[in-house]
């Protein structure tokens, strides 16, 4: 009895989905492969080169392709001292990061998208200078890596309209 209310139940869900037209992000293969056509270009730095390999995996960016388009990235780093001790020396610190980028089309030179994410996280800041510096680079890496998701599911959801308009 149990699964037969089940299979029905199932049923029924499987046809309501399958008639509101309901369509997954990445189920259009024209998204996936224009976001494998996506070349990053990031500044100098540590952030910027942590940003590019997190864009370059979450792209999963086709290399000796030809470019469709090209991203230029802009970024800003601020620290804000947390959790301050008795002798006024911060033991926490938060870090954020902010990325506008462009994207411009390789065929015509025109920017036709461009946005800007920002990602906000916190580290210990430790007595030794190695574990610090350590947990600071960690915080940069982690930063980097939410604002990487962040752009790809932005351009992942423009591609995808972009096929419908």
């Amino acid at each position: 009895m149990n699964r037969a209310v089940a299979f029905a139940l199932l049923a029924t869900g499987a046809i309501t989905l399958a008639g509101c037209g309901f369509t997954p992000l990445y189920g259009n293969p024209a998204v996936t492969a224009q976001l494998h056509s996506v070349q990053v270009t990031t500044p100098p730095g540590r952030t910027g080169q942590l940003l590019r390999e997190h864009l370059d995996d979450a792209l999963a960016n086709a290399k000796g392709g030809a470019p469709q388009y090209r991203m230029d990235l802009a970024l800003s780093e601020t620290r804000y001292p947390r959790g301050l001790r008795v002798d006024n020396v911060a033991t926490r610190y938060e870090y954020v990061l902010t990325a506008n980028y462009t994207l411009v089309s390789s065929a015509s030179g025109v920017a036709v998208m461009s946005g800007s994410t920002r990602a906000q996280v916190t580290y210990d800041s430790a007595d030794q200078p190695y574990a610090s510096i350590t947990a600071q680079q960690d915080a940069q890496d982690r930063a980097a890596a939410e604002c990487a998701r962040l752009i790809q599911l932005e351009l992942a959801a423009w591609l995808a309209t972009q096929g419908k308009s």
